[in-house]
């Protein structure tokens, strides 16, 4: 997204495109899957003065306007990624910590049924399995 574009959604919610707004943004692009720790690290290589408490408030103003999402691959920090990624799923290993992307498609019965039955549609974009990796449960 263009600065011009950000700069434009934030004046709409009469708000303006701050440098850290920017910077921010720019970070979890490039980071691809970041915490609001790994952001502000990034930030604060390039800029010194930008605290923790703003980069989790611009990240979540960032999802309140459609530009990222998160997802929980652990029990600490969200994980944020560009929200105009194609939607995966996160195969998290508990043993070794890897994590793993796959086709949103491997859950479509589920959501189906989710979705007949309960009238309940799943947001794929925010779901993480939790498991062992064939490479651990090779070592096991």
């Amino acid at each position: 997204m263009s600065a011009t574009s950000l700069a434009a959604m934030l004046r709409e919610r009469g708000l303006r495109l701050t440098p850290q707004r920017q910077l921010i943004l720019e970070a979890v692009h490039e980071l691809g899957h970041a915490t609001p720790e790994t952001v502000h690290n990034a930030v604060r290589e390039r800029v010194a003065g930008v605290n923790i408490t703003t980069v989790y408030r611009t990240l979540e103003l960032l999802e309140e306007l459609g530009l990222v999402n998160h997802t929980h691959l652990s029990h600490g920090s969200p994980t944020y990624h560009p929200a105009g990624e194609d939607q995966h799923v996160h195969l998290v290993c508990r043993s070794c910590g890897s994590i793993e992307e796959m086709d949103p498609a491997v859950l479509l019965p589920v959501c189906d049924r989710l979705r007949d039955e309960r009238a309940f549609r799943v947001d794929v974009g925010h779901v993480s399995l939790f498991g062992v990796c064939g490479k651990c449960k090779e070592s096991e």
